[in-house]
C-alpha cells in the first residue's frame, strides 16, 4: 500500500477499515493457485503437467469451509470475506496470479505473458487467446480498461485500490493488448496487478447487485450457488476455459461449517474430503483417519501498542512486553508447535528475511528491569476470541504477571475489537490479534504497507503516525520501492530493524495453516500456508 496516496485517497475511509478489521483478524483469504494437467500447483512450477490417478472425470470434490459468507458478496472489487475470497480464486482471473506455494511465483493468468516492459513507467499486456467469461462473452480489452478503473475509481471506494496506487491508467492499445501506465517506476508490477480481477463489463454495468451475488468470471469454475441459502456453495468445471489450468473435477461443494467439532466430525465421517482450520488440539485425533499437515506461512499473531498515550508511548514499556512473553512455551502448549518465533517482520523461509537487530527472546529478568525503569505496573490487553488465539492469550497473560504487571484482560469477536479501538485514543494499551496480508501477495513491500504505511493502522489504531519512526520507515519504503535486487533486499532489511527497535505493532510468531484431507478419495490436493483451501489441480475419486 503506497503511503503517497493512502487509503483515505484511493479508497473510502470506512471501505478500508472494513477490509483491514478483516485482515487484522486473518479472516481473509487470497492468493490465487493453479495447477496444469491434475498435479497440485503448490509443489510444481505453472506451465508443467502432471497424471491425475484414480481420479475421476466426472467427481465431485467435498470440502468443510471453516469460515462463514460475509455481509458483502463475491464482487472482487470489494469482497473481503475469507469464505467469498477462497470462492474468487477458483472462479475469477486477473492478468497475472500467485501461486500460494513457498516460492509464490507470479504466472500469466488471461495475460498471454507477462506484463512487457515498455519503459521505466509503461508496461503492455496481451490478453490470453480465446478467453470467455462464464456467460460466454469473449473477454476484451474494455473489459480489462473497466475493471481497472472501476477499482481505481475513488467514487467505487474499492477496497483494493490501496495496493496498485502506482498505477497512472490502464488504456486499450487495441482489441488484444492493453497499455498500463505508472506514476513512478515501480519494481512489483508483476506481482501486485495479480489483485485486480478481470470482470464482463457489460454484466456488471447492467445489474451489479446481481454480479455480486453470483460473479461472472473467465476461471475454471463457475459457482453455481452461492450459498446464501443453503449454506453450500456449489461449482462446476467451465467448459470453455482456456487457461493453463484446467478444472480436473467436474463440481465442487463447499459446506460452511464454521463449528471446529462439526467440521471434523465430517472429515471422520467421510461426509467431506478436506477442511481447513483444523483446531490444533485436535490434530494427532484427526491423523488417525487423516492426512493433516500444517504449512508454515506468514500469517501471524502480533501484539499492538497504543503508541500515543501512556504507558507504551514509551518504547521501554513496548519492549518490557516482548521481552516478558515466553514465546517458546506458547508456541508448543497453545499450538503444539505449529508456529515459529518472530527474529523478524517476515519468517525465516521469506526471501527477504534477515534477522532483525533487535529480536525479543524470552528474558524475564530485561522485562522487569525496563518496568523498573518506567515504573509500569498495569495493562489493558484486549484480544481477539479465534478459536487458536484463545489457546494462546491465557498464556501470554500469566507471563505478564510473571513479571510483575497486572493485567486487565478482555477478549472480543475481531470486529468487536476494530470497533472498541478505531479513533479512539484511550481505550487500549495493547492488542493481541492475528493477521496475514500475505493473502494479497508475499513480497515485502505490501506486507509492510499493510501495518505500516496506511493511515488505518499507524495513525486510527496504534497511533504512531507522528513519532520519528513512522517517519523514518516512510523514507525507507519509498526508497525500496524503486529499487531492485540486493539494494532493495538491504533497504527493507533496515526497515526490519526499524520497527524491531521501535517496536509499534510486531508479530510474536509466524503460524503454520493446519489443513486435514481424505488421501483416499482426493487425488493431487496440497494444503497451503494461506487461510482457506484451493482445489485447483486437484481431482476426485467420488
Amino acid at each position: 500500500m503506497e503511503n503517497t496516496t493512502g487509503p483515505a485517497a484511493a479508497t473510502s475511509r470506512r471501505g478500508f477499515l472494513r477490509l483491514a478489521g478483516v485482515i487484522g483478524a486473518a479472516a481473509t483469504v487470497a492468493g490465487t493457485v493453479a495447477a496444469c494437467g491434475g498435479e497440485n500447483p503448490n509443489k510444481r512450477t505453472a506451465g508443467q503437467t502432471g497424471q491425475t490417478g484414480g481420479a475421476k472425470q466426472d467427481g465431485t470434490i467435498v470440502a468443510g469451509i471453516s469460515y462463514e459468507l460475509g455481509t458483502n458478496g463475491y464482487d472482487p472489487m470489494s469482497t473481503s470475506a475469507a469464505l467469498t475470497v477462497a470462492a474468487n480464486w477458483h472462479t475469477l482471473e486477473g492478468l497475472t496470479e500467485i501461486l500460494p506455494a513457498a516460492d509464490r511465483q507470479v504466472y500469466a493468468a488471461l495475460g498471454a505473458d507477462l506484463p512487457t516492459k515498455i519503459d521505466e513507467t509503461t508496461y503492455e499486456v496481451s490478453l490470453r487467446e480465446g478467453a470467455v467469461f462464464h456467460d460466454g462473452s469473449p473477454v476484451t480489452t474494455d473489459d480489462v480498461v473497466f475493471s481497472f478503473e472501476r477499482v481505481l475509481d475513488p467514487k467505487n471506494a474499492s477496497l483494493y485500490a490501496s495496493f496498485v496506487p502506482f498505477i497512472d491508467s490502464v488504456t486499450a492499445k487495441d482489441d488484444k493488448t492493453v497499455s498500463i501506465r505508472l506514476k513512478y517506476a515501480f519494481s512489483l508490477i508483476n506481482e501486485r496487478l495479480a489483485v485486480v480481477k478481470i470482470v464482463p463489463k457489460a454484466a456488471v454495468e447492467a445489474d451489479p447487485k446481481a454480479f455480486d451475488a453470483n460473479p461472472v468470471g473467465t476461471g475454471p469454475y463457475k459457482m453455481t450457488d452461492n450459498g446464501a441459502a443453503t449454506k453450500s456453495i456449489k461449482f462446476e468445471r467451465f467448459a470453455d476455459y482456456k487457461g493453463p489450468y484446467p478444472a480436473k473435477a467436474a463440481a465442487m461443494e463447499w459446506k460452511i461449517l464454521p463449528d471446529d467439532s462439526t467440521r471434523t466430525n465430517g472429515l471422520q465421517s467421510r461426509t467431506v474430503q478436506a477442511i481447513d482450520s483444523v483446531p490444533y488440539l485436535s490434530i494427532k485425533t484427526i491423523e488417525s483417519t487423516a492426512k493433516v499437515e500444517s504449512v508454515q506461512g506468514f500469517g501471524l499473531l502480533f501484539a499492538m501498542f497504543n503508541n500515543g498515550s501512556a504507558p507504551f508511548d514509551n518504547v521501554k514499556n513496548r519492549q518490557a512486553v516482548m521481552y516478558a512473553l515466553d514465546m517458546d512455551k506458547i508456541i508448543q502448549t497453545a499450538l503444539l508447535g505449529n508456529a515459529t518465533a518472530a527474529t523478524c517482520f517476515v519468517p525465516e523461509d521469506h526471501p527477504a528475511y534477515k534477522k532483525a537487530s533487535t529480536v525479543y527472546a524470552f528474558d524475564a529478568a530485561k522485562a522487569k528491569s525496563l518496568l523498573g525503569e518506567t515504573g509500569l505496573t498495569k495493562i489493558r490487553m484486549l484480544c481477539t476470541d479465534h478459536s487458536w488465539v484463545k489457546q494462546a492469550t491465557p498464556i501470554m497473560k500469566e507471563s505478564l504477571e510473571a513479571v510483575g504487571l497486572q493485567v486487565e484482560f478482555a477478549e472480543k469477536k475481531s470486529a468487536d475489537v476494530y470497533t472498541t479501538i478505531d479513533g479512539q485514543g484511550g481505550s487500549y494499551d495493547l492488542v493481541i490479534a492475528p493477521g496475514d496480508p500475505s493473502v494479497f501477495g508475499n513480497d515485502a513491500d505490501l506486507l509492510l504497507r499493510w501495518w505500516y504505511a496506511n493511515d488505518v493502522w499507524t495513525d486510527t489504531r496504534m497511533h504512531w503516525k507522528s513519532t520519528n519512526a513512522y517517519a523514518t520507515v516512510q523514507d525507507l519504503l519509498a526508497k525500496a520501492v524503486e529499487a531492485t535486487g540486493d539494494e532493495q533486499k538491504t533497504v527493507w532489511g533496515q526497515i526490519f530493524d526499524a520497527i524491531s527497535d521501535d517496536v509499534p505493532l510486531y508479530p510474536l510468531f509466524h503460524r503454520k495453516a493446519p489443513t486435514a484431507w481424505d488421501s483416499t478419495s482426493l487425488v493431487d490436493f496440497a494444503p497451503i500456508s494461506l487461510t482457506g483451501l484451493s482445489f485447483l489441480g486437484a481431482a476426485s475419486t467420488k
